[in-house]
């Protein structure tokens, strides 16, 4: 059977399709890795990562892979914290890479990452850059929040009502004014010390299981309420648990990775759906 190759992962339930590309040759148009996201008419995920090398892109990276990301209407993001987990755990099982530190290049730039030997990884992420405040509304309420820059835009809403209380099947508001490209919109409870809990709204997407960069970017908006920027904690999602560290100038996500399946997709189903 002819085809082409994919393989589905998810970390914390953030679940992608990957599509391995090293020469950059397959045409992925935003039809194409709509079509592959959906769930009734493709194979279903939150975002498509093409594997490809950065050379291949011309992209200036001092990693040898680049991670290609793409929402799952199409369009083209910056950065995926539970996409790179994915993405690296898939380049050390195909022996790409091997297990333990290594570069992988981004839009939001090289991200070293960390293989462990449990297959889980941690992923140094950055700066966490507090930008602002803004307000989101769900059905009608409005939700003040701090705006944080991880690579890709965030606004992370703190708020004593329980999370898991909120409708998120549509698309809050926000201002388009200070979000022209769009926002990932994180809505978060105090657990206790060191340990928060997130819902999500993806830009691009709805809502997901889980979120990386959403996750990093709650801890830097609870951290920087209390008066610091540099600390630590766990983030409960509704696709498990991952543990975020914030300093200046940089941070860390660390959770797991999984590979689900591997499979060929039809060329004819490929070529129709690009249409």
């Amino acid at each position: 059977m002819g085809g082409i190759d994919f393989l589905k992962g998810h970390g914390t339930q953030n679940d992608f399709v990957l599509l391995p590309d090293p020469a950059g040759r397959l045409d992925l148009n935003e039809a194409r890795v709509a079509a592959l996201c959906d769930r009734h008419r493709g194979l279903g995920a939150d975002g498509v990562l093409r594997v490809v090398r950065a050379a291949a892109l011309e992209v200036p990276s001092e990693g040898e892979w680049f991670m290609d990301y793409r929402n799952a209407d199409g369009s083209i993001a910056e950065m995926c914290g539970n996409g790179v987990r994915v993405f690296a755990r898939y380049l050390v099982e195909s022996g790409l890479e091997t297990e333990g530190e290594f570069v992988i290049g981004t839009r939001a730039g090289d991200r070293p990452v960390v293989v462990h030997p449990d297959r889980s990884v941690t992923v140094r992420m950055g700066p966490a850059t507090i930008t602002g405040t803004s307000v989101t509304v769900v059905a009608g309420r409005p939700f003040s929040g701090v705006a944080v820059n991880v690579g890709n835009p965030h606004l992370v809403s703190l708020t004593d009502e329980d999370v898991a209380d909120l409708d998120l099947r549509d698309q809050p508001d926000f201002d388009h004014d200070v979000f022209p490209h769009g926002v990932n919109l994180e809505f978060v409870n105090r657990l206790g010390e060191g340990a928060l809990r997130m819902r999500v709204h993806e830009r691009g997407v709805g809502e997901t299981r889980a979120c990386g960069t959403g996750t990093v970017a709650a801890v830097a908006a609870a951290l920087h309420l209390a008066g610091t920027d540099t600390g630590a904690s766990t983030v409960d999602i509704p696709g498990g648990r991952v543990e975020v560290t914030v300093s200046r100038g940089d941070s860390t996500l660390s959770g797991p990775a999984e590979i689900v399946a591997r499979g060929e997709i039809d060329e004819a189903w490929w070529a129709a759906a690009g249409s």
